[in-house]
This record gives structure tokens, C-alpha cells and sequence, in this order.
């Protein structure tokens, strides 16, 4: 907003227009308070529902790398019997 000189209408030291621009403002804030409230509550729905998808990656990795743990020392059996290792 270009700066602009404001008349002084009232013998209080406010232009007559200050009253409608301060509400204006007051109207912004409350908006403004209640849309960041809203993005709080949606912030927070969305970690929670990371942590469950981290939680259940986890369990899904601890279990493939017990598959892969597994295999291997099936492989090695396997190879061990082949070359009369065992």
C-alpha cells in the first residue's frame, strides 16, 4: 500500500477512517487465527498418521531382513551339502 498522509478530521488525533481500517485488521486476525488453527489440527492428523506408517515399515524391514537372514543360511546349507562340506 503507497504511503499516504492521513487528514486529521477529529480532535483526538485519529483520521475518521481509522476506526473502519482497525477493524478490518481485527477481522483479518480472527480469520487468520482460526485458519492456523485449522492447519494445526491437520498437521497433526497427518503425524500421527506418519508415525503408524513408520511403525509398520519398521516391522515390515525387521521381517524382511529376517527372511533375507534366512534365506542366506539356507543357501549356505545348501552349498555346504553340495561340496560335502558337511
Amino acid at each position: 500500500m503507497p504511503d499516504t498522509p492521513l487528514e486529521r478530521s477529529r480532535g483526538d488525533g485519529y483520521p475518521s477512517e481509522m476506526e473502519a481500517r482497525v477493524a478490518v485488521l481485527e477481522q483479518i486476525a480472527r480469520s487468520t487465527a482460526a485458519t492456523l488453527e485449522r492447519i494445526d489440527r491437520r498437521i497433526e492428523a497427518v503425524e500421527a498418521g506418519q508415525r503408524a506408517d513408520f511403525r509398520w515399515l519398521l516391522g515390515v524391514q525387521i521381517g524382511m531382513f529376517g527372511t533375507m537372514i534366512a534365506g542366506f543360511a539356507s543357501l549356505l546349507a545348501v552349498m555346504a551339502h553340495g561340496f560335502r562340506w558337511l
